[in-house]
């Protein structure tokens, strides 16, 4: 029993060290730092400037109010103003993944289409090389 939780613990450990775990984790945590400051940005910078272009309108504050027969019953409110911001901040949010994808690819094409250096030839070859040069003396 305890060679099994020691083999699984080190199973556990090699998964966790490697290269593609640690990334995903790096990539979750600056991911979520990411979404807080495209989230600021769409409210507190994008929304108010549209919000000024069309008259002053606050987009978080439409809600359309459904009649409800009954005075002891709360009114039921749709908030699509409040969709109307998460949909611009995932759109936002969608471009800038997509923006850097593709600074990804351009990166990317642009170290493949270095000259590769040309291969030193083998032993062998560079053997038979001074073989004939030497024959032609």
């Amino acid at each position: 029993m305890k060679k099994n939780v020691v083999k699984f613990a080190t199973e556990f450990k090699h998964f966790i060290a490697r290269g593609n775990v640690i990334d995903l984790a790096v990539g979750v945590v600056v991911g979520t730092a990411f979404t807080a400051i495209v989230n600021s940005l769409v409210k507190d910078v994008i929304m108010p400037f549209v919000g000024w272009l069309i008259g002053g309108m606050d987009f978080s504050q439409f809600v359309w109010t459904l009649p409800v027969k009954g005075a002891d019953v709360e009114p039921v409110q749709i908030m699509y103003g409040n969709f109307i911001n998460q949909v611009i901040n995932f759109l936002i949010l969608a471009f800038v993944v997509f923006l850097f994808i593709k600074l990804l690819g351009t990166m990317k094409r642009k170290e493949e289409e270095k000259p590769a250096e040309p291969e030193k030839p083998s032993e062998e070859v560079q053997l038979l090389t001074e073989i004939r040069d030497l024959l032609k003396k």
